[in-house]
């Protein structure tokens, strides 16, 4: 009887350890093999590489359009966006413009 009491103090006073190792254990676990992990870090910085790029792009279709919208100002219109965008809505040519047809 004595020795299953040792043993049970034993354990009880173990418990406390391997409660606190098997956390800890998790936690690091989760640290490095999680969805926010350090080898998830590397695919982060790929899609925040992409992100960029598609940002860049995204900021020089803006510019252009910017550029656009600042040609057809109705206080100062350019004539040549003007003649392009009348052209293009109306299907208008003048008499000497040669139409060449693409297929």
């Amino acid at each position: 009887m004595a020795q299953l009491a040792k043993l049970r103090s034993l354990l009880f006073s173990a418990l406390g350890p391997a409660i606190a190792f098997i956390l800890l254990s998790l936690f690091a676990g989760y640290a490095v093999l999680g969805s926010n992990g350090l080898l998830a870090w590397g695919d982060y910085s790929h899609k925040l590489d992409l992100r960029k790029q598609e940002l860049a792009r995204l900021e020089s279709d803006k510019a252009k359009l910017r550029n656009r919208v600042n040609l057809v100002d109705p206080r100062h219109v350019d004539p040549d966006m003007a003649d392009e965008l009348l052209r293009r809505e109306l299907n208008v040519v003048h008499p000497n413009d040669v139409i060449i047809r693409l297929n």
